[in-house]
């Protein structure tokens, strides 16, 4: 009798247990796996939708001419797109927007000298690294003695005009250190540094990287101590959060082309080159 009660209980609860609402979780995993990766979801639409600003030089840049992208991290693009039988479709952004763009979907991957930020970070995955970076001063080169040492007491006095690029870190870290001195926001970061050269601003803080650069390019412009920059950074690739895979290859890939010469290459052709096309 005993064993008897014990099998009908047993019965009964396996029953109970089937009738059962499934919980929040259950089933995520099968969602996760028939969702699948762009790993493989990539390859098999041929298509790799990449963010870019298209407005900072080396690392992106539209040419409004034709409307192609070129630059370091386009050309990356580009071999990512390859290693995964796809082809690279550009898709414009701003930087105010740009990991959210990565996060809605509307795109596979940002590229164009992202920098790697914890607040970016809640939003997006961040690839390995590609260079080091960090802001730092670029100035008339008349007016290079004006700024002593460029360091941030040397700018942020009154009379002095710091122009920057709205929604980005350029942005965060002029409002968080300049006190004294005005800080002008201009829009069209490809033309930015036209307003230095033509003396409507004094200063602008960016990445090192892009000072070295826009000093080639322009003359007329000195970077301040780019070897010591105000702060230290990471350049990476946003990508989508959750997805491990494709994560897991992007680093991989980066980490390839960081090691075997690709990008010191492809950094190199602009960084030569003065015109930058």
């Amino acid at each position: 009798m005993k064993r008897a009660a014990t099998l009908s209980a047993l019965v009964c609860l396996l029953a109970v247990t089937a009738a059962a609402p499934a919980s929040p979780d259950a089933g995520r995993g099968t969602d996760r796996h028939r969702t699948g990766s762009l790993l493989d979801s990539v390859p098999e639409s041929g298509v790799l939708k990449v963010c870019t600003t298209g407005d900072y030089r080396p690392f992106t840049h539209l040419d409004p001419a034709d409307g192609t992208y070129s630059g370091v991290d386009i050309n990356m693009a580009q071999d990512l797109a390859k290693s995964l039988d796809a082809k690279p479709s550009y898709v414009a952004t701003t930087w105010a927007d740009l990991t959210k763009d990565v996060a809605a979907g509307r795109c596979d991957i940002a590229v164009g000298g992202v920098s790697v930020t914890l607040p970016r970070a809640r939003q997006v995955y961040f690839s390995e690294p590609t260079r080091e970076d960090g802001k730092t001063p670029i100035v008339r080169c008349a007016d290079k003695e004006k700024f002593g040492d460029g360091a941030l007491t040397d700018i942020d006095k009154t009379g002095t005009t710091v122009i920057v690029n709205p929604g980005g870190t350029n942005e965060q870290f002029a409002r968080d250190n300049i006190k004294q001195a005005t800080i002008k926001l201009y829009p069209e970061n490809t033309t930015i540094f036209r307003e230095i050269v033509e003396g409507r601003a004094d200063v602008m803080m960016t990445d090192a990287s892009e000072t070295r650069y826009q000093a080639k390019i322009h003359p007329e412009l000195c970077s301040l101590h780019p070897d010591k920059p105000f702060t230290f950074s990471e350049k990476a690739y946003a990508l989508p959060r959750g997805d491990e895979p494709f994560k897991e290859y992007v680093d991989q890939f980066t980490h390839l082309a960081t090691h075997d010469g690709t990008y010191a290459r492809y950094e190199a052709e602009w960084m030569g080159t003065p015109s930058g096309s």
